[in-house]
């Protein structure tokens, strides 16, 4: 189930030159019908950085970061949650549920309270304070479980029995993918409607992966950008890495993988529902799934910190970790155009890093 549009009928990319830097600049290609309908915090446009120091320290002239934690509520969550609670306005729905390991759960909270809808978010109980404190701080009802969001997840099954809501678990709706997929239309917009060789992107439920891909198809088609597409390499916790065992052969699918729980909550999605769409477009873009220890990640949080002033999320600092080996190991080459997509803001994560 995923959202498509007439794209013959999008008009040319010139449209976007006046528009406000939201990703609801792309409202031709979101699957909001009717504009008073749409719920946005100014997500959104976030920056595309040069990491100049560790440029110069590790010979990559052409590396860069996209700061996705300066969207609202610190992660790109924001997109997904604005576009599908929009979407739950148009519809007429009072009521939205969420499981979550714990960025989705507070951009929940906060979209459904700018919407006046009720949230319910239900979520781990090992995950850090900050994440609890948003959403309550945000009104939403918190419901906490123990175990993994694949545990969340089948508690929202049995809570949906008794309850009328909207269930915005990722990709089980085709709203979410769409906002997320706004990322890829970013990426191309800041880099003149040309995109990197090679994104990287931390990897748990996927929707950003497979929104990415859509956008770039999406893109081709309406001739907004050339043949050229980067390839996905999808970054995963060792502590829960279904997709790479999967890829490696090592099980049939990850149906049945057991995970840990990662310092990086939104990495730790033992059972992603869309596994076999993540595999395709890694497939399709030449790419290929990687998987990096807790420790190495805080040690990439704590040298981008160091070294270029930005204090990211383990989810980001992941990609740091898995650049150095990929580059390592000759996959990817020192002198490609490499993005390196930060998720969240690490300041919610402190005190697990520190």
């Amino acid at each position: 189930m995923v959202a498509q549009y007439n794209l013959a009928e999008v008009p040319s990319k010139t449209v976007l030159y006046n528009r406000p830097a939201t990703m609801w600049r792309y409202k031709e290609v979101l699957p909001v019908l009717e504009e008073e309908n749409i719920v946005s915090l100014g997500e959104g446009m976030t920056p595309i950085l040069e990491l100049k120091r560790l440029q110069a320290v590790y010979e990559l002239p052409n590396l860069v970061l996209k700061d996705e934690s300066k969207n609202p509520t610190g992660s790109f969550k924001a997109r997904g949650l604005s576009a599908a609670v929009s979407k739950a306005k148009e519809f007429g729905v009072n009521t939205c549920i969420v499981p979550t390991a714990g960025n989705a759960g507070g951009a929940l909270a906060a979209y459904c309270a700018k919407a006046g809808l009720k949230a319910i978010v239900v979520m781990p109980r090992h995950t850090p304070q900050v994440f609890k404190d948003e959403c309550e701080l945000y009104g939403a009802e918190l419901i906490l479980v123990d175990g993994l969001i694949s545990d969340c997840a089948k508690k929202v099954a049995q809570l949906k029995e008794n309850i009328s809501c909207f269930d915005i678990s990722t990709m089980k709706e085709p709203y979410r993918l769409e906002g997320k997929k706004t990322m890829g239309y970013e990426i191309a917009e800041q880099n003149n409607w040309t995109l990197p060789d090679v994104i990287l992107y931390p990897t748990g439920g996927g929707t950003g992966l497979i929104g990415m891909w859509k956008a770039f198809k999406e893109m081709q088609q309406m001739g907004w950008i050339g043949d050229k597409l980067p390839r996905l390499y999808a970054i995963q916790a060792e502590n829960c890495q279904p997709v790479v065992q999967t890829w490696k052969g090592l099980q049939p699918n990850a149906k049945g993988y057991v995970g840990k729980p990662s310092l990086a909550n939104g990495l730790a999605v033992p059972n992603p529902f869309a596994e076999d769409m993540m595999l395709k477009a890694l497939r399709e873009s030449k790419g290929q799934p990687l998987a990096v220890s807790d420790s190495a990640m805080v040690a990439a949080v704590k040298e981008i910190a160091r070294k270029e002033g930005l204090i990211i999320a383990p989810e980001g600092g992941a990609l740091w970790s898995a650049l150095l080996q990929l580059v390592h190991e000759g996959i990817v080459q020192r002198a490609e155009k490499i993005l390196l997509l930060n998720t969240g803001s690490g300041y919610k994560y402190l005190e697990n890093i520190l």
